[in-house]
């Protein structure tokens, strides 16, 4: 069980009580099995392994690495070292974070000063591994932190060019969002009889965040977006679909007098960094971000998420609207959808299983009911209003944009990407699935949505966030309970 010692250290960081994800995934890991957990965003996944990494390394008296964390951007790497950092004490040395868009020098700096933790991205992990500038040689714990994210941005050559060199006799904890198939093989290949944690439906906000839409058209946006930011004391974090949309959008915020501030892939680390402390912080009310922030960028007490535009594929709203609600919390998520959009959204719901409830936009009453159906002659006027019932509505999908999009798979890529494509490092290469990051946008053929049927957590079944863990045995698992 927790030794004394990290006891007293999460009493200082006022750690208490332990989510359901943690509760369940420390006492497995500290046994030394292999865990495979599936949650919610927003449930402390981040604990549920850094406890059991540290209490492993504070019985290890082996100098070298012990322990390292695969993350999919390098906002995250640095959350998880900082996390560490601040319960580790004086016992262990600081971790080091091997991530692109950082100093090379400061990280080979804590290296040399004998982390036993490292912290990296798939891709500045592998470069640093061709240069033999470290060793895993001492290695008894491997972390896969957003698997699914990771496998998404094309890092699944990298991940079995990394795994193939760690020793074989370690313990492997998988973390992610969801399960789908990829990570399900992912599982058989590097996993040995693990025990399979699953909470809630990963594929469904948490029930503590009340979800609502409101049809506009795309001229009167900013101004729906002035009237929710009036009514909201808290923090508001705004998705945008494109870099120039989030540049727009917080530029029209400031000219108003909103202290607003953002996030894309063309910021540098330095930039984001300064925005996200910003909006930790407090000094900033609203962060605006494409879908970069949308996993793995823990900001407490954020009150309310605004979807300006809606996301790329249904599953990023998940991650969306999972930054706020977090942890037991409340939490409202907006979304906006233009008359033309109304199919999208609706075949969005029905992907992912959930219902938003419909608002007028103009004074954010309840909407009529034949507005939620995408094929009614129910439709909005330009200001919010409701339309005659004899305009003709146009479900057809909108015309694509031609400015480019903002791909999150990108964004890690500064320095730290997946090396499935041939070529240097030194950030001319184009990255995993055509993404060139040189240009800022995206060569491949993915359409501008894509709400149709998609991967499902085909093992979680429980709907109820604090429901006991629902197991299904995988190849070679240990079947360790069965919810109710």
């Amino acid at each position: 069980m927790i030794s004394p010692y990290m006891k007293e250290r999460l009493a200082a960081m006022k750690f208490v009580t332990p989510t359901p994800v943690q509760a369940a995934s420390i006492p497995v890991a500290l046994e030394g099995k292999d865990v495979l957990a599936t949650a919610q965003t927003g449930t402390g996944k981040t604990l549920a392994f850094i406890v059991p990494v540290i209490e492993k390394l504070l019985k290890q008296t082996t100098p070298g690495i012990g322990a390292l964390v695969l993350v999919p951007t390098r906002e995250l790497a640095v959350q998880v070292v900082d996390v560490y950092n601040s319960l580790r004490g004086r016992q262990l040395t600081q971790a080091a974070a091997v991530v692109g868009g950082l100093s090379e020098g400061a990280q080979l700096q804590a290296i040399r000063k004998g982390a036993r933790l490292i912290v990296a991205t798939p891709g500045r992990l592998e470069d640093f591994l061709e240069r033999k500038l470290v060793n895993f040689r001492t290695l008894s714990i491997l972390v896969l932190d957003e698997a699914d994210r990771m496998l998404d941005m094309g890092f699944l050559p990298a991940l079995k060019r990394i795994a193939s060199i760690l020793p074989k006799e370690r313990q492997t904890m998988c973390f992610s969002a969801t399960m789908e198939a990829s990570v399900a093989h992912l599982v058989k290949d590097y996993l040995r009889t693990p025990v399979r944690l699953a909470f809630g439906s990963t594929l469904k906000p948490s029930e503590n965040v009340r979800m609502q839409a409101f049809e506009v058209s795309t001229d009167r946006k900013q101004e729906l977006l002035q009237r929710l930011l009036s009514k909201e004391t808290g923090r508001v974090l705004v998705f945008a679909r494109t870099k120039r949309g989030t540049e727009r959008i917080c530029k029209n915020l400031n000219r108003d007098g909103v202290s607003a501030s953002m996030i894309h892939g063309d910021r540098s680390q330095s930039q984001r960094m300064a925005a996200l402390a910003g909006f930790q912080q407090g000094r900033i009310k609203v962060l605006v971000a494409t879908d970069l922030a949308s996993r793995g960028i823990h900001v407490q007490d954020i009150a309310h998420v605004v979807n300006y535009d809606l996301p790329e594929v249904a599953e990023n709203f998940i991650h969306r609207v999972g930054r706020t609600g977090r942890n037991g919390g409340k939490g409202v998520a907006s979304t906006m959808f233009s008359r033309e959009q109304r199919s999208e959204i609706f075949h969005m719901e029905r992907t992912l299983g959930i219902k938003m409830e419909r608002l007028l936009a103009n004074d954010g009453t309840t909407a009529p009911h034949n507005m939620s159906n995408p094929t009614s002659h129910a439709a909005t006027s330009p200001n919010g209003g409701a339309r005659p019932p004899f305009v003709r509505p146009d479900v057809h999908r909108s015309a694509p944009r031609s400015e480019s999009r903002d791909d999150s798979r990108g964004n890690s890529y500064e320095g730290s990407h997946s090396s499935s494509h041939s070529g240097s490092r030194d950030g001319s290469r184009t990255g995993p699935r055509g993404y060139d990051r040189n240009r800022g946008g995206r060569s491949d053929s993915r359409r501008s949505s894509s709400y149709g049927a998609s991967s499902r957590d085909r093992f979680s079944t429980s709907a109820d966030p604090n429901a006991r863990p629902s197991i299904v045995r995988l190849p070679g698992e240990v079947l360790q309970a069965q919810s109710d």
